[in-house]
């Protein structure tokens, strides 16, 4: 049969699937008054349209292609008995449903929606309350999680879940989703081609952002604020992270980022505002950071080392307490046409570049690093000899950790 011919029929099938396709209505006075009776006697691609109520039900199994729609936001109250919608077939969509009270279990990741195995999945306009888990995509592909509301009331880590949460799923898209109060934000685990776009993920009690084992993946215009610890980033391959901002993630083990052991990465426009340290990288190689903002952080960046072929170049470092610390030998990475609001050099050539090198390592952080107590004396005459000290003869500091070319005025 021909590419042609192929295509036609699967056209054709669409096509006559959508022409016999049905709408049940749901509602407490209908002749269909449950959620479970309405799913049982679907046929596929059938919409079922949930009135405004209260549905007290859960462990609903969607295992046809069919689309779940609520209007005005009908209320599935789960009575915190288990998970509430368990998806196994593909092309389901679930639109504009409010849903609240999923079980709690220690043994058991209870959902409110959990997709499993099924690829052309639709979640949107959908409201979860009073959760465990929230979105739980497990072993599902080629779908899109788009514009949910997700508030936990997380207090424990032990006794709680994550917001939206991808494991062994590939392609998909999660996008404008307000996810808070929950354990981690956004969770990936082998997740590969996830395009992550446009999400608030703010107010949580670990991260707003964990992956891990998670390849080619792109996160762009996202808000990362106010989370117990910010944003892990692990054991990943060509990540690309875009236009988003890691604001106020306040902690002793809080970061606006952490990387850990990712290679082949571009880390381009981000803000890193107020952060206890802006990114803190370890054993990670061969990452691009270009026209990023460091603004007021405690730490700009922290290196801890086993760090090869990075380069910095055209991000602006902005009255951070410290720009860079580095715990180890500079390799073979490369910070150049930064600009650095504690540069005090000249430009006697009017070419926008600084005449005299700029050295980002202060001994002072390293001396905080390895005495964190010492932080009192921050700001203080004891810090500026110290450092200065250590600017006219570098002892404890890379000598050889210089921005080269400083940039005069802000990068653009």
């Amino acid at each position: 049969m021909g590419y042609y011919n192929r295509h036609l029929l699967v056209l054709l099938f669409l096509i006559g699937n959508s022409l016999w396709a049905k709408t049940i209505t749901v509602c407490p006075d209908c002749k269909v008054k449950s959620i479970k009776e309405g799913i049982g006697i679907a046929s596929d691609y059938d919409t079922l349209l949930i009135k405004k109520g209260t549905y007290k039900e859960f462990n609903l199994l969607v295992d046809k292609p069919m689309t779940l729609l609520g209007e005005n936001f009908p209320v599935i109250d789960g009575e915190d008995r288990g998970e509430i919608i368990r998806v196994v077939s593909d092309n389901v969509t679930i639109d504009g449903l409010f849903i609240i009270n999923v079980g709690t279990s220690y043994t058991t990741d209870y959902a409110a929606i959990r997709v499993v195995k099924s690829e052309n999945f639709l979640i949107q306009n959908v409201v979860l309350e009073k959760l465990f888990f929230g979105i739980y995509l497990e072993k599902s592909n080629h779908g899109k999680v788009y514009h949910n509301k997700i508030v936990g009331d997380a207090v424990d880590e032990y006794n709680s879940g994550n917001g939206i949460q991808l494991w062994y799923s590939h392609h998909v898209e999660v996008d404008r989703n307000i996810v808070q109060g929950v354990r981690d934000g956004i969770y990936l685990e082998f997740s590969d081609h996830i395009t992550i776009n446009d999400n608030e993920s703010t107010n949580n009690l670990r991260y707003g952002l964990h992956f891990m084992f998670s390849d080619d993946d792109v996160y762009t215009n996202n808000t990362f604020e106010k989370n117990g610890a910010g944003v892990a980033v692990m054991f990943s391959k060509r990540i690309r992270m875009v236009g988003n901002t890691f604001r106020q993630n306040w902690g002793t083990a809080a970061f606006g980022m952490l990387l850990k052991e990712i290679n082949d990465a571009e880390i381009i426009g981000n803000t890193f505002e107020e952060n206890t340290i802006g990114i803190n990288i370890e054993g990670s190689n061969r990452i691009t950071y270009r026209n990023n903002d460091f603004i007021n952080n405690g730490w700009a960046v922290k290196v801890l080392g086993a760090c090869y072929t990075n380069s910095f170049e055209h991000n602006n470092f902005l009255y951070n307490s410290f720009d860079i610390s580095y715990n180890s030998k500079l390799n073979d990475n490369k910070f150049e046409n930064n600009y650095w609001s504690n540069y005090t050099g000249y430009d006697l050539d009017k070419d926008g570049i600084g005449d005299v090198p700029y050295r980002p390592v202060k001994l002072f952080s390293y001396i905080v690093n390895r005495t964190p107590e010492t932080i009192v004396l921050l700001r203080s005459l004891f810090m500026d000899i110290i450092d200065f000290s250590e600017k006219v003869s570098p002892v404890f500091t890379p000598d050889n950790l210089l921005d080269t070319l400083p940039l005069m005025k802000k990068a653009e």
